[in-house]
């Protein structure tokens, strides 16, 4: 599963609006090349007002965030928002144990589900260069986190 057949699955879902981080979308340099997925029901909410429920990242933040390794060659972390109780089920642990597991993940194993590794306390997921093993599963949880980012639109 190649970035690109992340953004071309997420674009077949309903008024979602996946967004390359530049400086023509006015995002900070750093998020540059970077994707970020929403889901705008008019097709009109200004950008500051968006909030994704998925992103691609594909490099490392310094001093921010490094734990995945992504200036490592052909690497990038899908992240998805699943939510407090999705994260709970596939993780098995609540969102406030989370500063205490995380340092038995492996933040840069490819192809396996992860929280994220900064916002993991938020109920956000990851899976580096997402293949064989988890391209399904990252399809349906991208799907959920549009139907959660959908739900909390509604008028």
């Amino acid at each position: 599963m190649t970035e690109d057949d992340i953004v071309q699955f997420v674009a077949t879902l309903p008024r979602a609006t996946a967004m390359m981080a530049s400086q023509a979308t006015g995002a900070p340099e750093v998020a540059w090349g970077d994707w970020f997925f929403f889901y705008d029901r008019e097709g009109e909410t200004p950008p500051d007002r968006r909030f994704p429920f998925g992103t691609i990242v594909t490099k490392d933040y310094d001093g921010w965030d490094t734990f995945s390794q992504l200036n490592r060659p052909g690497i990038f972390r899908l992240n998805i928002a699943v939510g407090r109780h999705r994260f709970e089920d596939l993780m098995g642990y609540s969102l406030a144990e989370h500063a205490k597991k995380q340092q038995l993940f492996d933040y840069t194993a490819l192809d396996r589900l992860l929280p994220h590794p900064v916002y993991g306390s938020q109920g956000w997921v990851s899976i580096l260069n997402p293949g064989g093993t988890t391209g399904e599963q990252a399809k349906s949880l991208l799907t959920e986190a549009h139907a959660r980012a959908t739900e909390r639109r509604r008028p």
